[in-house]
Order: C-alpha cells, then structure tokens, then sequence
C-alpha cells in the first residue's frame, strides 16, 4: 500500500467534508439556504433538514476544485470528487431523516460512508487508487471525522 494516494484521498475527503462547517462558522447566514427548502418527504419528515445547505454544497465544490492539484486532481476532477462526496452526505442525511435521527445528531458509519465511498469508488479509475488504499484512507477519514464530531455538535447548538 501507497501512503502517498492513502494521504492524498484523506486530504481531499477532508477538505469536501469539512469545508461546508468552515463556511458556516465564516459566512454566517450568508447562503444559509436549505436545499431542500424546508419542504418534507412523503412521509413528512424533512428531505434532507436545514443543515443541508447551498453554502454548504457549493463551499464543497469550490473547495475541491481549488485544492484539488494538491492531490494530483485537475480541477474538474476536483469539482466532481466534491459533488459526489456531497451526495453522499446527502444520502446520508436522507436516511438519518427516515430513521428519525434529528438534523446535526451523530449516527456514527453513517455519516461517514457514504461521502466516503461514493467519490472514492466512483473515482477509483481517475485516482488510481487500489481497494485497500480506499479502505485505508475511508478508515482515516472516518477516525478524523469522528474525532471532530464533537466540535460539529457543539457549533450547531450556537
């Protein structure tokens, strides 16, 4: 196994997932609209609730389109690594909202997975990456985004 691509994915499952809390805490309510504008599924829950933003979403692509030569990404492969790590943290929110797990609360491997694996799967061809450098690098990700839930937490409660 390679550390370089291993700590090349971590940086930008980093940057695609963390970017959207630092646009919170920098821009306040600007762009601070909900996705799913406040609208709720059929089964009357939200879609996706209020913490699922366009700042948020659009901080991602950005971010992942800027940084990406940091990992040896072009910046289109950069912007498509960020959409798909956020659609998968929208379909974890999906689900978090089927499962009656309120907006901002912790539901450990769920949160993380799938804005793990979908960019990195998916991606897999252009990263060059093997499966276990996707594990290990899903692994570290997941340690460092659990070890940070706590600040998330506390933020969304200000």
């Amino acid at each position: 196994m390679r550390f370089q691509p291993v700590s090349e994915l971590v940086l930008l499952l980093v940057i695609a997932n963390g970017i959207p809390f630092v646009a919170h805490l920098l821009l306040g309510k600007f762009l601070d609209l909900p996705l799913d504008r406040n609208k709720a599924f059929m089964d009357g829950r939200p879609l996706f609730g209020p913490g699922k933003t366009v700042r948020g979403i659009l901080s991602a692509i950005i971010a992942t389109t800027l940084l990406a030569p940091l990992a040896g990404l072009g910046p289109a492969q950069g912007a498509v690594f960020g959409l798909l790590a956020m659609l998968g943290d929208l379909v974890s929110s999906f689900i978090k909202r089927r499962l009656g797990i309120a907006t901002s609360h912790s539901a450990p491997l769920l949160d993380q997975l799938p804005e793990t694996l979908l960019p990195l799967l998916v991606m897999q061809p252009v990263l060059a990456v093997t499966l276990p450098e996707i594990a290990a690098a899903t692994a570290i990700f997941m340690a460092i985004d659990l070890a940070f839930s706590w600040l998330r937490d506390w933020s969304h409660r200000l």
